[in-house]
């Protein structure tokens, strides 16, 4: 007798391998070792038409089996009744895994297909494809069953190469994604939801080698299947790079192990454990000890088999600022106040002869030494590192030794610099972030992205043009062999799943020459700002993407524009505004997806907090304080306590009535751009922001109210779906400064350096349009009647459409909203039939009446009273009889 048979606790690539292998074995017995995933046994409960003749183990006379054909596993203490039958010499043993060896004791067969690849199902259909065979459709869906569940639908870190053409080989032979979907989404038990619950209570981060581990677990007294499923919810749920769970039922512990780092290997892991699988999941099942004691034992495992592989150039930035020798000790002083540095190097042309600190620079300066040369008091007995040296090295030099400031070497060059700051970071973000080793929930470290997680955000959130245009900006710049990055805004709402194309591309280089190379490419256009290192790419259909090299911003004096010269990646960053827009993500091919975080930007878009990167950031560029106020109302965060004291203090001291007009306005215009801007206007007012605008500038009555009805007009004139352009900003503009005088208007136009094209608008036409406001609401209140068309005409003839839509805002009545309307759809555009030479015609000498004439016609027309060309002609003799020749 032949049997083929799979591990106790089956799955559904157990299944499929199973299935296939009834190909390879057509007179075989297929028998299930033990239980199933509760997956499975649904799976069998609901898919009658899958009718394939499984055995049950009692129904099997184990002593006449000659060959044994085992699946996915290779184990013998997992096969259940069938390790006794394995071990005997006379049976003749075949074996199709997935797993990679990693115990001795594993079973030896005659026949052995072993393929480090995502699912067995993978190592059959590549058999298949050799060997000709081909599956049915109902078999080929099995199969896909197996294949999707062990690869995660082909997006675990397991999955290869072959995974994607064995699918590619069952899709052609009719495997059906529908029922695939269908059989690997289900609801959860209450007793899994409440183990789920139990595994997020209970989870841990243990710092490994500088890598976090989380391991949940939990103790249930009876069984509860899937726990792999239930580890995948929970690291997917948490957004973990290494997760291992333990779980007590009953008298066994079992454990399932998720990675996606590399230096994590839960294979090998667990494997100590007497379980197995690969690099990026394995799972074990342990008897014999208690969960505290296999919890005991796994810290000691982890500390043995995590690979500590980060080195320094992973931590170092560069390229490095530094100073000759000879530079006077105040110029070193002023050298590391501009750059906001604590360290500097001292180099002498290829050379590096010493550091020197803040420290010591601020207590020679206080010494009156300021003019001696910096050579004199440069600290020359120093120890460097090279690119490749572990992360370990530095915590000798820096804490120990107290070295505050390392340079990289190599080959004799200065390539990069570690700092105290560089290094606490590295060891904060990587250790537990609570006391007992707990980590918790809220709070937790695991933030971070791993380069898979943000391709996947990329792919799914992105369109496909725009992702193919970071995979050629990261090749171009491995072919100039520069660093390129795409940072900002684009990354805070590529990772809060906001619509953003505005690509903002850096370069550790020339940025023009990387925009130039890239045009030459791709037949683009560029435009160069040489002073500012920038440039703009522009596509044949014309859409734009700016370029820059990375650069440092200083300011010679608070609110004054920014100096700005070449940094490295890290200090480009740090002259941003809050954090979490100082996010980058590597373009380049090997660390394309890596993000760079180096001022906690997670953390803040976890916590939902706008918060500046130093205390003088509102004095060096007051115009923050709104753009602060603008990111806090449009992502729905908050502004951080530090970072609302640091407004205040700036407001309280200033430092906003320096901003020259054409700053203020484009903040302010940024905000009422927005699409609800109620909010950061309110805003606004509580910050006490408005006066830096006009100091009579206060809050309308009816703010809220009248911003609404300023937002339905707007959409409401966006639905006309007219060509004519309007100004949002202008109509909520308007309705801000509603309650200033002509007076304090004509102010604010000047304070704001408001441009020449919109000021008459902001001032004449709005005096007007008040005066008519008034008129219009006394008729109501008099007739409450709809006025003559011509009345309409006359009232708001010669208005913008940003001053209409402020009169609709303004306006409190349905039905005299309604007045306005019906000039803005169709009475403005009326014309009369006649003209001048229709005058002429008539008998009426040309002459300064034309004008008037025409437009009593024309008011006629409006009425209802010369609906045609010949009634209006009959209007014009009988009521200009006079003037006819």
């Amino acid at each position: 007798m032949e049997v083929i048979t799979t591990h106790i606790n089956a799955d559904f690539d157990c299944l499929g391998g199973m299935i296939a292998a009834k190909k390879l074995y057509p007179k075989a017995e297929m028998v299930f070792a033990g239980s199933q995933e509760r997956s499975l046994r649904e799976f069998f409960l609901h898919s009658a038409s899958y009718a394939y003749a499984f055995k049950r183990v009692k129904d099997i006379d184990l002593d006449r089996i000659t060959r044994l054909i085992l699946v996915d596993v290779r184990e013998p203490g997992r096969i259940g009744p069938f390790e006794e039958v394995a071990r005997r010499s006379e049976v003749e043993l075949h074996i199709y895994d997935h797993h990679p060896e990693s115990d001795e004791n594993h079973l030896r067969g005659a026949v052995e297909v072993i393929e480090p690849v995502g699912s067995t199902v993978t190592v059959f259909s590549h058999l298949f494809l050799a060997r000709g065979i081909h599956p049915n459709a109902d078999e080929a869906t099995l199969m896909m069953l197996g294949l999707y569940e062990d690869t995660g639908s082909l997006m675990f870190g397991s999955t290869t190469v072959k995974d994607f053409q064995a699918a590619a080989f069952l899709l052609e032979h009719g495997a059906n994604l529908t029922e695939v979907a269908d059989f690997l989404t289900y609801e959860m038990t209450p007793e899994q939801v409440r183990l789920l619950h139990d595994l997020l209570a209970n989870r841990m981060v243990l710092n490994i080698h500088g890598y976090n581990v989380s391991v949940a677990y939990a103790s249930v007294d009876q069984f509860v299947g899937d726990l792999a499923v239930l580890t995948h919810k929970l690291r997917d749920m948490e957004n973990l790079r290494a997760l291992i769970t333990v779980v007590r039922m009953g008298d066994r512990i079992f454990m399932v192990g998720r990675s996606s780092l590399p230096e994590v290997h839960v294979g090998d892991i667990l494997s100590e454990f007497g379980g197995g699988g690969h690099a990026f999941a394995a799972s074990a099942t342990v008897r014999d000890l208690t969960l505290v004691q296999v919890l005991d034992r796994l810290a000691g495992v982890l500390k043995r088999q995590v690979d500590p592989r980060l080195e320094v150039r992973h931590l170092m930035s560069h390229p490095v600022k530094t100073v000759g020798p000879d530079e006077s000790i105040e110029h070193v002083r002023e050298f590391l106040t501009r750059y906001n540095i604590n360290a500097v190097p001292v180099v002498e042309g290829d050379r590096v002869l010493g550091l020197l600190t803040r420290q010591v620079v601020e207590r020679a300066a206080h010494h009156g030494l300021g003019d001696v040369a910096a050579r004199e008091y440069m600290e020359s007995d120093f120890a460097t590192v090279e690119p490749e040296d572990p992360i370990d090295i530095l915590q000798d030099l820096i804490v120990r030794r107290n070295q505050r400031f390392v340079p990289v070497m190599s080959e004799g060059q200065l390539v990069g610099a570690i700092t105290r700051t560089d290094l606490l970071r590295y060891m904060v973000d990587r250790a537990p972030r609570s006391e007992g080793g707990r980590e918790p929930v809220e709070d937790t470290a695991q933030t971070e992205y791993n380069p898979r997680e943000v391709i996947r955000l990329l792919r799914t959130r992105l369109p496909e043009r725009i992702q193919h245009l970071l995979e050629q900006f990261g090749r171009c710049g491995d072919e100039l062999g520069v660093k390129v990055f795409i940072v900002g805004g684009f990354v805070r709402d590529l990772l809060l799943d906001l619509p953003n194309l505005d690509l903002d591309i850096v370069v550790e280089g020339d940025g023009i020459s990387f925009a130039e190379h890239y045009a030459r490419q791709h037949q683009c256009r560029v435009r160069a700002h040489h002073k500012f290192g920038t440039a703009v790419i522009v596509l044949p259909d014309e859409f734009k993407i700016d370029v820059a090299s990375t650069r440092v911003e200083f300011y010679l004096e608070p609110a004054a524009l920014p100096t700005v010269e070449n940094a490295s990646i890290k200090l480009d960053l740090y002259r941003r505004d809050f954090t979490i827009n100082t996010l980058a993500i590597s373009l380049n091919g090997e660390r394309f997806g890596e993000i760079h975080d180096f001022f906690g930007g997670l953390r803040d878009l976890r916590q939902k907090a706008i918060r500046v990167l130093h205390n003088l950031s509102f004095v060096e560029d007051p115009t923050r304080v709104f753009r602060a106020v603008r990111f806090e109302q449009r992502l729905e965060f908050h502004i951080g306590k530090q970072t609302e004291h640091l407004i205040r203090s700036a407001v309280r001291m200033g430092f906003l009535e320096r901003l020259g007009g054409p700053r203020l306005l484009s903040e302010l215009q940024h905000i009422l751009e927005e699409e609800n801007p109620h909010p950061a206007i309110e805003r606004l007012s509580q910050l006490d922001l408005l006066k830096f605008l006009h100091p009579a500038l206060d809050l309308p009555v009816d703010c809220e109210g009248l911003f609404d009805r300023a937002t339905r007009s707007l959409n409401w004139f966006d639905l006309l779906y007219t060509e004519e352009s309007c100004q949002r900003w202008l109509v909520y503009l308007l309705c801000l400064v509603t309650r200033l005088d002509d007076d304090a208007m004509q102010g604010l136009c000047e304070r704001l350096s408001i441009p020449a094209r919109y000021r008459s608008l902001l001032t004449d036409e709005r005096h007007r349009a008040h005066g008519v406001l008034k008129g219009v609401r006394r008729r109501w209140r008099q007739a409450r009647r709809k006025p003559r068309n011509s009345d309409l005409y006359v009232w708001f003839e010669g208005f913008s459409i940003e001053t209409l839509l402020y009169l609709m805002a303004r306006i409190e009545t349905e039905e005299v909203r309604r007045w306005i309307s019906l000039y803005v759809t169709r009475l403005r555009d009326e014309k009369s039939w006649i003209d001048g030479e229709d005058l002429k015609k008539i008998g009426i000498p040309p002459g300064p009446e034309y004008k008037e004439i025409l437009r009593r016609v024309l008011l006629a027309r409006l009425d209802g009273k010369a609906t045609t060309r010949a009634e209006e002609i009959a209007f014009v003799r009988r009521r200009y009889r006079s003037l006819m020749a």
